[in-house]
């Protein structure tokens, strides 16, 4: 990803999605593969997310220096949304053993 904005707003659409459904092993893993983009591409050596009524904070600390991110939250919830809306089609099938 060339973009850390686009990075950390993949990061943090999934995360949502994680943390709302924590046994969803999909979402987990894809969280922790848009986690190791931000620390393998873009150096990103902390981040943090706040929210409020309207939006979702993103701040991260890249090579030193600490930036905010900004996303709406009806952007960024459109796919936890969507997974609530119709949960059939987003089944979450267990891991073999």
């Amino acid at each position: 990803m060339k973009s850390l904005q686009d990075a950390i707003y993949n990061w943090l659409t999934i995360k949502i999605v994680s943390d709302a459904r924590p046994d969803d092993t999909a979402a987990v893993e894809t969280t922790q593969l848009f986690e190791q983009i931000l620390a393998e591409e873009h150096k990103v050596d902390s981040h943090e997310m706040k929210r409020d009524a309207i939006m979702y904070y993103v701040t991260v600390v890249q090579e030193g220096q600490s930036k905010e991110y900004r996303f709406p939250r009806d952007l960024i919830e459109v796919m936890l949304d969507q997974i609530r809306q119709e949960p059939d089609k987003y089944v979450n099938y267990p891991e073999e053993d």
